[in-house]
């Protein structure tokens, strides 16, 4: 339950109710008081909207409402220009306060892609970062699910009420979130997703963050919306760089011009964050982040085989020409890098696996 006043609670939900008015507009009325008998008289509020909000919160597991004014509120979010009034939360309502990484990309991923974010996600969980992203299919499941197998916390932020968990397909893995972290949105009870609402939804995924990591994205991705409110947030970006034909790349070549920072392991995201945090690595890896990077018993054939596969897919005819082994010798040491989880079969042959 929220740690404010029913009375309270309802003047903030009555105000977010009425049509005309968003985050700036109410923290007008909010610099005053928010008491319902000083709105002006054109505002109506959706009090059957007020009351759907009061139920879930009275019936809800692990139901919260959060209001700009609780201690609860995230403090990074708060500073944003366009921080939300009121959020809506099931689950353990502490991650909100965790210090948080945002992982985005492509729904429509690649087999290379998917590993990139569950490698990004599982490292990250190492060093106590909580992963946030949006919920969708591809990317944003892929670190969603890393994070949970690896005893990490994932937040994902929706586009629509909590209630109505988009895509549907996903419902099994918002509970799982419930379990290992929290849903967040700032729509209310009832609320179906709408394509106009992701936008929106994305500035509250980089608000929450130290900063977020594109993993793939084409040049009008949805994922370019989110790095673009980070950096208008003042958040560090990240982009995984590809190959420069590959279209799930080309927003990420894009933002790395532009400056974002060019990531290729996790320790190009450590330096930048844990300095921050004035975080010992030491506490964590007495190595130093490099002993994050293992490093397997590899024959000389294996590793020469390795080393010729980049983290772009090469083609199993490209890796005969370029190691000059047999078509037998490389299936086998194919096989052999396979089952040690150091390479992919993806369509179209091979990519090196992070991690």
């Amino acid at each position: 339950m929220t740690n404010f006043i029913k009375n309270n609670l309802e003047n903030f939900l009555a105000l977010s109710h009425c049509a005309r008015v968003g985050p700036i507009t109410f923290k007008k009325y909010l610099a005053s008081d928010p008491c319902l008998d000083k709105l002006p008289a054109d505002l109506k509020p959706d009090w059957q909207g007020v009351q759907r909000d009061l139920t879930w919160l009275d019936t809800q597991t692990d139901a919260h409402i959060i209001t700009i004014a609780d201690a609860a509120y995230p403090p990074l979010l708060k500073n944003i220009v366009t921080a939300p009034p009121v959020l809506y939360v099931q689950g353990d309502v502490t991650c909100l306060q965790n210090k948080q990484l945002a992982i985005v990309g492509s729904r429509g991923a690649s087999a290379q892609g998917m590993a990139q974010a569950e490698y990004f996600a599982r490292q990250l969980v190492n060093f106590d970062f909580t992963i946030t992203s949006g919920l969708a299919v591809g990317i944003d499941a892929a670190a969603h699910l890393a994070a949970i197998r690896n005893n990490g916390k994932t937040v994902a932020v929706l586009a629509h009420g909590i209630d109505k968990i988009y895509p549907a397909k996903h419902a099994s893995l918002a509970q799982q979130i419930c379990s290992h972290g929290c849903l967040v949105t700032e729509f209310p009870i009832g609320c179906a997703a709408n394509s106009g609402f992701f936008p929106r939804r994305n500035r509250i995924i980089s608000g929450l963050c130290l900063g977020v990591l594109v993993v793939e994205a084409a040049l009008n991705s949805g994922s370019l919306v989110t790095a673009k409110h980070a950096i208008e947030q003042g958040r560090e970006v990240f982009a995984i760089p590809g190959a420069i034909y590959a279209d799930k790349k080309q927003g990420c070549h894009e933002l790395i011009k532009a400056g974002a920072k060019l990531v290729c392991n996790i320790n190009d995201i450590l330096e930048e964050l844990l300095g921050l945090l004035k975080y010992d690595i030491s506490d964590k890896n007495a190595g130093g982040t490099r002993a994050l990077l293992p490093k397997a018993n590899l024959s000389r054939e294996q590793q020469i085989l390795l080393d010729t596969i980049a983290h772009d897919v090469v083609s199993t005819d490209a890796i005969i020409l370029r190691t000059e082994m047999s078509t037998s010798k490389v299936s086998a040491i194919l096989l052999d890098l396979e089952l040690q989880d150091l390479v992919i079969a993806v369509p179209g042959g091979y990519a090196r696996k992070l991690g």
